[in-house]
């Protein structure tokens, strides 16, 4: 395993984190999900990434089960709140930030967040009130470090540029060889004011590991195969053609002694503004394949090919155009 500093922090993360969104949530046995977060501890991984909305507290709770008796300098615990835990709770207010912060100790069973971020950026309640609510809990201890997620390059301008405030040290964006979003604003605006990148969906949720025969139906045990893991994966990404090219990207890996999916992890993890890939896995064998990515020295042409063989779905393709519709429609 290797590891990074996380932006301007005093935190240092494995480049490969340990993700709960869909898995830990629900989605997987409780035991098997408990054996993956010890198999991760094994492998060397430390950073553990959460949300209270994830399962509505289930994954922080069974965090805090497996990690109960785990001595707390062995991981960094990153955890988030705005998506909504009931009817009324929900965004970054004062309130929110106090009330979320209090429960998501006490479900991940510590007295410290050392990461904690803001899912998304909240429209409805003024960024100043947010940023001293979140300067706040860093001064009582209960969080280290703060950070956001898939927030507009604008609203994380208007963040850095507030005074007397805590500043951002993380951005959880999607990066992946199938969504190149965050190159154009957010990995420039963030690298020169110290924030790092913890990305997500760096394998685009399962796809990247050439799992997924082009023009075949899904394996029955695969995330697209499965009404609820799979609803939020992008059905584009399983049109024909970028199945085909995933699987030139597999033959690329096993050319060079690695995987389609140690390959595409290697892909993001070569630039410096990201400091760690979170993933996910149902199975330990599944946690220690893609923590070997972190030790992959693959020549850099070799890294430059895998970005050339799988390209985004262009905006404007049929397929992408028709899940727009269907996404809007609710079909």
């Amino acid at each position: 395993m290797r590891y990074r500093p996380l932006g301007s922090s005093d935190l240092t993360v494995s480049t490969i984190a340990l993700g709960s969104w869909l898995t830990y949530s629900g989605g997987v046995e409780k035991s098997r999900s408990i054996a993956c977060v010890r198999e991760a501890l094994d492998q060397g991984i430390t950073l553990i990434d959460t949300a209270n909305v994830y399962g509505r507290g289930a994954s922080e709770s069974l965090l805090g089960e497996a990690l109960a008796g785990v001595p707390r300098d062995r991981y960094v615990l990153a955890t988030k709140l705005y998506f909504p835990m009931s009817d009324t709770d929900r965004g970054l207010s004062r309130a929110q930030v106090f009330k979320q912060i209090d429960a998501s100790l006490a479900r991940l069973r510590t007295d410290h967040i050392d990461l904690y971020q803001c899912h998304r950026y909240d429209a409805d309640t003024p960024l100043q009130e947010t940023m001293e609510a979140l300067t706040e809990v860093v001064r009582q201890g209960k969080a280290r470090w703060i950070g956001f997620s898939e927030w507009p390059a604008d609203r994380i301008r208007a963040a850095l540029a507030l005074p007397g405030v805590a500043k951002f040290v993380s951005s959880q964006p999607q990066y992946s060889l199938l969504w190149r979003e965050p190159e154009r604003e957010v990995i420039p605006l963030c690298a020169a004011n110290g924030v790092s990148q913890i990305v997500w969906s760096p394998l685009a949720q399962g796809v990247l590991t050439g799992k997924y025969p082009p023009g075949a139906v899904p394996p029955k045990d695969s995330r697209a195969a499965d009404p609820a893991m799979g609803a939020y994966l992008r059905r584009e990404w399983l049109a024909r053609s970028t199945l085909e090219a995933v699987q030139r990207l597999r033959a690329l890996a096993e050319a060079n002694g690695c995987t389609a999916a140690q390959l595409a992890l290697a892909w993001v993890l070569r630039q410096p503004n990201v400091a760690a890939a979170i993933v996910g896995a149902t199975r330990p064998e599944q946690v220690a394949a893609n923590a070997r990515a972190a030790d992959l020295d693959l020549p850099a042409e070799v890294i430059e090919e895998a970005g050339r063989i799988v390209q985004p779905p262009s905006p404007w393709s049929p397929s992408v155009l028709l899940n727009r519709v269907r996404r809007k429609l609710r079909v």
